[in-house]
């Protein structure tokens, strides 16, 4: 896929599910509105619905319960399956938002690490001293050694990939040792040779990162910061720099560019003149 625009969607919020003062009724198929968004993607010139997480989880979606399972405030998997089905008549296709790195505090192996020893494998560390994401202590890092992880990321890619899925963006891939995306991707290719996959990095070698990996793309934040702050503080030697550096990457992969995601400030309050968001836009 070398051209593909992608409407970013973080469905929680979209549908209303979270945060909510109340618990949401599980009846609600709320993953079935998205439906009556999809024309107006295409009217925007989209080509595929890029979702935010959307299995069980606890909270915001990024500590996941089950992969296996529709989050229960967005629906089931037959509302999953409608979605798809939609989506594909109007020529769009499905990124979904795949969260390897860590799981929840709900995940199932982590909380059967005291009756099953065998759990603790799936870890980071030691059981009542396990390793979390960037300090967040209900964010548990997976063991990416360890061959049971590998074949469960492998199980769960092709299980949504076979329910119509057309590929995954690999959320804080830059957590995870290339060598292990470098031993899944290609199980996950070799049944759905299809399949895209874009790897969430930030900083580094963005090349060697779709090398190692085998990454069919990866997001371009230098690219988005040279963007705003390069306006803000009159320094165009920054967004020079980086469109070279973004037209060397091209030769190899297509990068995945944004001006604004849900992991960042919006660039209409990043901007300091708003005469400025005019010409982003432009850009």
């Amino acid at each position: 896929m070398q051209h593909a625009i992608w409407w970013q969607v973080y469905p929680l919020g979209f549908v209303g599910a979270f945060p909510a003062h109340q618990p949401p009724d599980p009846r609600e198929h709320r993953l079935r509105r998205f439906v009556g968004w999809f024309d107006h993607a295409v009217e925007l010139g989209a080509s595929g619905v890029a979702l935010g997480p959307i299995f069980d989880s606890r909270t915001h979606g990024y500590d996941t319960t089950d992969h296996f399972r529709i989050d229960p405030r967005l629906g089931d998997e037959g509302d999953f399956d409608h979605l798809v089905a939609e989506a594909h008549r109007r020529g769009l296709r499905v990124l979904l938002d795949g969260v390897f790195n860590h799981v929840g505090v709900d995940f199932q192996r982590y909380r059967h690490v005291a009756d099953d020893p065998s759990s603790a494998g799936w870890f980071r560390g030691r059981a009542g001293n396990f390793r979390t994401f960037e300090g967040h202590s209900e964010l548990i890092t997976l063991n990416h050694a360890n061959p049971e992880v590998a074949d469960y990321v492998v199980d769960v890619m092709a299980h949504w990939l076979q329910r119509g899925a057309d590929g995954w963006r690999l959320d804080a891939a830059y957590a995870v040792p290339q060598q292990f995306w470098a031993k899944v991707l290609p199980r996950v290719r070799d049944r759905y040779p299809q399949a895209w996959f874009v790897g969430e990095i930030i900083h580094g070698d963005y090349a060697a990162a779709v090398q190692g990996a085998g990454f069919d793309s990866v997001t371009q934040y230098e690219l988005w910061k040279a963007i705003w702050s390069g306006l803000n503080d009159g320094n165009f030697f920054e967004l020079d720099w980086a469109l070279q550096r973004h037209n060397e990457f091209v030769a190899s992969f297509a990068p995945l560019t944004f001006i604004g995601n849900h992991d960042v400030t919006r660039i209409a309050s990043r901007l300091e003149r708003p005469e400025h968001l005019g010409r982003v836009c432009l850009m």
